[in-house]
């Protein structure tokens, strides 16, 4: 297996036609269907279905060219600083829970290197996206929080995915509402009394079990429940519902605007927020900024 097979198998994965990789590549067809071959029969899988109207990588293929892209990018990285001598753009991508405070070490990170080069990256998704864009290498770093109800499930899963799990800081539960709630004022809330009122949920899709969730308490038989996708969208519901949702109490006035607060919620529950990185790599200098970031959020916690 050489590095030239590896970036044919790339672009082919890329453009999904032999033919046109081939154009991109300055080669024959036949000369690259050949090279691919050889390669295949090197490895003992099939990278790729040939049919008529393209090709379309397996799924021994997929997990292959996770590998495969990885040191071709890397060696393209290598070649433009030390062979062709290029100022090359600093790069980090990160993967997150629905975290305002992450967004916002994101932005203290990026704000360090305006006046350099550099191709970032800040993905808010769900649960399962957050652990497979980190395993897939499309992020380096992935933030969730872990605590004792999920906590035996995502570790074994994030074992299996050779992923590592590093705890930041450790937080209580607090009620996430609008200062417009008619709970607002309160102290300090009870799970009692926030059950008049719609409980705010980020939607997991078809990976909907209750250990994906980003909130904690997410088994309980709530009477109301709202499956929102976006932040912005559970923002305006608090407001326009009086919904809420339970949080780490870090505020981030800045980003959300001062219409919410956070109320501490009796329990003793705790959250540990953290995150993830893959077994074989070690942390960039941007994801080293980016952890450091994150650790000044906790001051935030209320």
């Amino acid at each position: 297996m050489t590095l030239q097979q590896l970036i044919y198998a790339v672009t082919i994965a890329s453009t999904g036609s032999v033919n046109q990789a081939a154009k991109q590549l300055f080669l024959s067809q036949s000369s690259l269907s050949a090279s691919i071959l050889n390669l295949e029969q090197e490895i003992g899988i099939n990278l790729f279905r040939r049919t008529n109207r393209g090709v379309t990588i397996t799924p021994e293929g997929e997990e292959f060219l996770i590998h495969a892209r990885q040191i071709v990018n890397q060696y393209r990285l290598t070649e433009e600083k030390f062979i062709l001598k290029r100022e090359t753009r600093k790069s980090f991508e990160v993967s997150s829970q629905h975290y305002t405070f992450a967004v916002k070490a994101f932005i203290n990170m990026a704000k360090q290197f305006e006046l350099d080069r550099y191709a970032f990256g800040m993905h808010e998704c769900k649960t399962t996206e957050v652990i497979e864009n980190v395993k897939n290498y499309k992020s380096e770093i992935g933030v969730l929080y872990v605590d004792d109800f999920n906590h035996d499930i995502l570790m074994r899963t994030f074992n299996e995915n050779d992923l590592i799990f590093t705890e930041l800081f450790s937080c209580k539960i607090f009620v996430f509402l609008a200062d417009s709630h008619p709970l607002a004022k309160n102290d300090i809330l009870d799970l009692d009394d926030l059950q008049p009122y719609p409980c705010l949920s980020f939607d997991q899709g078809e990976n909907s079990a209750f250990y994906l969730a980003e909130e904690v308490y997410s088994s309980l038989n709530y009477k109301h429940v709202i499956n929102v996708s976006d932040r912005a969208t559970m923002l305006n519901l608090m407001i326009g519902l009086n919904g809420y949702t339970l949080c780490s109490g870090i505020m981030c006035e800045d980003l959300n605007g001062k219409d919410y607060t956070v109320i501490p919620l009796n329990s003793d529950k705790i959250m540990r927020i953290g995150y993830i990185r893959r077994k074989d790599s070690q942390i960039s200098n941007m994801a080293q900024i980016y952890i450091d970031e994150l650790k000044k959020c906790s001051i935030n916690i209320i």
